[in-house]
C-alpha cells in the first residue's frame, strides 16, 4: 500500500516550520488580510439564514448516515454511474490512482491533460506521476494555475496562492507567460490567466477533474466554482476522469439542497456558486464521449473505522475553518506541511496515513473551538484533537517534553502535601523572571510560551493559606 498525503511524510514538524514562516511578516500579512475578507464576508451572508443551525444539523446527520452505510452507497453509486455510461474503476491508494489515469490518458495518445481543481489530485502526488509519464498537466483554476506556474505549494484548501499578493502574482504571470505588459488590476491578472488558458481549453483532450459531491441515487458528480474553468473542464474534452475519494459521496439528490447552501456561504462568502455543474455518465452529442471515475480510498476506511475520529470524514471542503482558527492565520498553510492546512488538516492528514507521520499537527492548536463553530457539517474538530493527542500518547510517540510536564502534574495533583511543595518551589524558581507581577522570559524549551505571552506569577498566598489565616482571625 502507497498511502500517501502529498509530501506530509517527509515535512518538517509543525514547531520547526511555523517557526521559520513567523519570520515572513509579508506572508503573514497576506494570510490575515484574506482571511479576514473571506470571515467577513461568510459572517454576512451567514447571518441572513435564520435556519443556518438546521442546515448544519441535517447536513451532519446525513453525513453521519452516509459514512454508517458507506459500502452500501458505494455500490450504488458503481451502479447508477455505469448504467448511465460512466465507467467506475476503485483505488485503494495514490499509487493505483495514478496508474489507473495514465493508462486511460495513454489510451488516447493524449501527452497533455487539463484539470478542474482537485485536491485529491494533490494528495496523492498525480501530477508529478504524470509528468513522470511524460503527459503536462495544466492546473485552469487561478489560484491552482499560480501555485503550479510558481513551483509553489498550496496554503489554503478554497484558495491555494492566499499567501501570495497582487504584486507577486502579476511579476510571476509576466515572467512565465513572456508577457512584456501587464496591468496591476485584479481584472487585468485575470485576462491574462483567461488568455493563456482558453488555447488549452480548447485543444486538450482529456481532462481531470475532482467532486465536491456524488450522488449514490442517480450515479451523478457535482463540482462547484466560481470561475467557469470547471464548467470549461467538464464539458468540452472528449475524455473525462473524475477523482473521488470515497468520503464524497451523498446518498440523494434533494441532499444537495442542503449542501450547495452551506459550502458557498462557508467557503467564499457567496450565497451561492457562480457555476455548479452536474453531470452523469455519457451522453451522445453532448460533452465529454467517455467518462471514467476513480473512487479512492488512500487511508479513508482506515479513519471511518474509528467511531470516534470518523466525523472527519464529513468535511466537505469550505475551508471555514482555516479562516477561524488563530494558529492558522499566524503561520499559514505552508507550517502544516500538508496539502490539508489548517485544523481539518491537523486532524485527516496523521489519520490518513495510519498516524505513522506529521504526529506534531494534532498539537497545532489552542482548542478554542472556533474550528467547530464556524464548520457547516459540525465536525467537532477539538475533540477530535484531543482524541488523536490520546492516540499518540498511549503509542509512546508523545513529544518529551509534554511527558515530563503530565508526570510532573500529575506528582503534584495527586497530594495535598505535593501541591503545596510544587507551589514554593514555584514561588521560588519565578524570582529571576518575574516583572511587574507577571513572568515575561522563561529560558529554553519554556520559552516558547513566554515568547508571544505573559505567563501570570504564582500568587504569594494560596487559596487554602488564605482561608487558615482567615479562621483563625475570625472571632470566637
Amino acid at each position: 500500500m502507497s498511502v500517501r498525503v502529498g509530501e506530509a511524510a517527509n515535512a518538517p514538524t509543525f514547531a520547526v516550520a511555523a517557526k521559520h514562516l513567523m519570520g515572513n511578516e509579508q506572508l503573514r500579512r497576506n494570510v490575515r488580510n484574506a482571511t479576514e475578507v473571506i470571515r467577513n464576508k461568510r459572517a454576512s451572508v451567514v447571518g441572513e439564514m435564520p435556519d443556518w443551525q438546521q442546515l448544519r444539523d441535517t447536513a451532519h446527520a446525513i453525513k453521519d448516515h452516509t459514512l454508517r452505510h458507506l459500502g452500501d452507497y458505494l455500490i450504488q453509486f458503481e451502479e447508477n454511474c455505469t448504467r448511465a455510461g460512466g465507467k467506475v474503476h476503485w483505488a485503494r491508494d495514490a499509487d493505483e490512482a495514478n496508474a489507473i489515469t495514465i493508462d486511460i490518458i495513454r489510451s488516447h495518445d493524449a501527452r497533455e491533460v487539463i484539470k478542474v481543481k482537485t485536491m485529491t489530485t494533490d494528495e496523492i502526488g498525480m501530477n508529478r506521476a504524470l509528468e513522470g509519464a511524460g503527459i503536462t498537466p495544466y492546473e485552469t483554476d487561478l489560484a491552482d494555475l499560480i501555485v503550479q506556474l510558481g513551483h509553489d505549494k498550496p496554503s489554503h484548501i478554497v484558495v491555494p496562492a492566499l499567501h501570495r499578493n497582487k504584486m507577486e502574482i502579476r511579476e510571476l504571470f509576466m515572467r512565465t507567460m513572456g508577457l512584456a505588459e501587464l496591468g496591476m488590476r485584479p481584472e487585468d491578472i485575470a485576462e491574462a490567466a483567461r488568455v493563456y488558458l482558453r488555447e488549452k481549453f480548447l485543444r486538450v483532450p482529456v481532462a481531470i477533474s475532482g467532486a465536491n459531491f456524488a450522488v449514490a441515487e442517480t450515479g451523478s458528480v457535482c463540482v462547484v466554482e466560481s470561475e467557469g474553468n470547471g464548467r470549461m473542464c467538464v464539458s468540452l474534452p472528449r475524455v473525462l476522469i473524475s477523482l473521488i475519494g470515497i468520503e464524497k459521496l451523498i446518498p440523494k439528490f434533494e441532499d444537495l439542497e442542503v449542501f450547495l447552501q452551506l459550502l458557498p456561504r462557508s467557503a467564499t462568502g457567496e450565497r451561492m456558486n457562480p457555476y455548479n455543474s452536474i453531470w452523469t455518465g455519457v451522453t451522445p452529442g453532448d460533452g465529454p464521449q467517455e467518462f471514467h471515475v476513480i473512487l479512492l480510498d488512500n487511508g479513508r476506511t482506515k479513519v471511518l473505522a474509528d467511531s470516534i475520529a470518523r466525523e472527519t470524514l464529513d468535511c466537505i471542503r469550505c475551508g471555514a475553518c482555516l479562516n477561524a482558527c488563530p494558529v492558522y492565520r499566524q503561520t499559514g498553510g505552508h507550517a502544516y506541511g500538508s496539502i490539508y492546512a489548517g485544523p481539518i488538516g491537523a486532524i485527516l492528514t496523521p489519520q490518513l496515513q495510519s498516524m505513522e507521520h506529521s504526529q506534531t499537527l494534532p498539537y497545532a492548536s489552542s482548542l478554542c473551538g472556533a474550528c467547530y463553530e464556524v464548520c457547516p457539517v459540525k465536525i467537532n474538530i477539538p475533540e477530535i484533537l484531543i482524541h488523536l493527542r490520546n492516540k499518540i500518547v498511549d503509542n509512546g510517540d508523545a513529544p518529551v517534553g509534554e511527558g515530563i510536564g503530565m508526570s510532573l502534574a500529575a506528582w503534584a495533583m495527586s497530594d495535598a502535601a505535593n501541591l503545596s511543595t510544587a507551589r514554593a518551589m514555584g514561588r521560588i524558581a519565578q524570582l529571576p523572571f518575574k516583572n511587574n507581577g507577571a513572568i515575561h522570559h522563561l529560558p529554553g524549551i519554556m520559552g516558547g510560551w513566554t515568547s508571544t505571552r505573559d505567563m501570570p506569577s504564582i500568587p504569594a498566598e494560596s487559596f487554602r493559606q488564605w482561608w487558615a489565616k482567615r479562621k483563625r482571625e475570625r472571632p470566637a
